[in-house]
C-alpha cells in the first residue's frame, strides 16, 4: 500500500468518526430522530419559537443587494431539477449495465432544516434550497465518481483540491503496469457500498 492509499484511507476513518461525533450532538441539542423525523422536546421547541426573527427583520438586516441577488440565486434551480432528473435517469439505465450499486440520492438530499422554529419563513425556505443544491451537488459527486472508477480510475498528476470517495481505489497516475493489470478487479470493486 502505496503512503498516498494509507493517507487516504486515514481522512476516510476520521470522516466518519467525524459523522459519529455530529450525531452524537442531538443528545446535547435535545432532539432524537425516528423513522426520519426529528423531534424536540416541548421545552426546546418553546425556546426555539422565542429566538424566531420576523421576517420584516429579517428583510430589513439583509439589506437591499442582497435581495437583489435572490432572481439570481433561485434561478439556479431550473438547471439543478433538470440535472437532478438526467443523473438520476442516468444511474437508473446504466449502473445496472455496469454492475456498479445506485447512490441513494435520499442519503445526500436531506431537506429537514425547515422543521426549526428558530427560523422564519424565509429562512427555512432557504434552507431548503441549499440542503437540496449542496445535497445535489454531493448526489452528482458520488455518480460521478463511481462512474469514474468505472471507466477511467486513475489518480491526477497534479493534486485536486478535494478528492471524493473512490479516489483510493484509483491507480497511480502514470502506473501503466497496474492500470492494465488491475482494472478488471477496480471495476468490480465496490463491495463496501453494499
Amino acid at each position: 500500500m502505496t503512503k498516498l492509499n494509507n493517507l487516504l484511507e486515514r481522512v476516510e476513518v476520521l470522516e466518519k468518526e467525524l459523522f459519529a461525533e455530529i450525531y452524537q450532538r442531538h443528545e446535547d441539542l435535545k432532539y432524537t430522530i425516528e423513522a426520519r423525523t426529528v423531534e424536540f422536546s416541548e421545552d426546546v421547541r418553546r425556546h426555539h419559537a422565542k429566538l424566531a426573527a420576523t421576517l420584516s427583520e429579517y428583510v430589513y438586516d439583509s439589506g437591499i443587494l442582497k435581495i437583489l441577488t435572490i432572481p439570481i440565486i433561485w434561478s439556479v434551480l431550473v438547471p439543478a431539477f433538470l440535472l437532478d432528473a438526467l443523473v438520476s435517469m442516468y444511474q437508473a439505465i446504466c449502473f445496472p449495465v455496469y454492475g456498479i450499486p445506485c447512490v441513494k440520492r435520499n442519503e445526500y438530499v436531506v431537506i429537514d432544516r425547515h422543521t426549526l422554529q428558530y427560523l422564519n419563513g424565509l429562512e427555512k425556505l432557504n434552507c431548503m434550497y441549499c440542503g437540496y443544491f449542496n445535497g445535489l451537488v454531493g448526489y452528482i459527486r458520488e455518480v460521478a465518481a463511481r462512474t469514474e472508477q468505472y471507466w477511467c480510475p486513475v489518480r491526477h498528476a497534479r493534486p485536486a483540491k478535494a478528492v471524493h470517495s473512490r479516489y483510493r481505489k484509483f491507480f497511480e497516475y502514470g502506473d501503466a503496469d497496474g492500470y492494465r493489470e488491475g482494472l478488471a478487479k477496480v471495476r468490480e470493486d465496490f463491495k463496501d457500498l453494499k
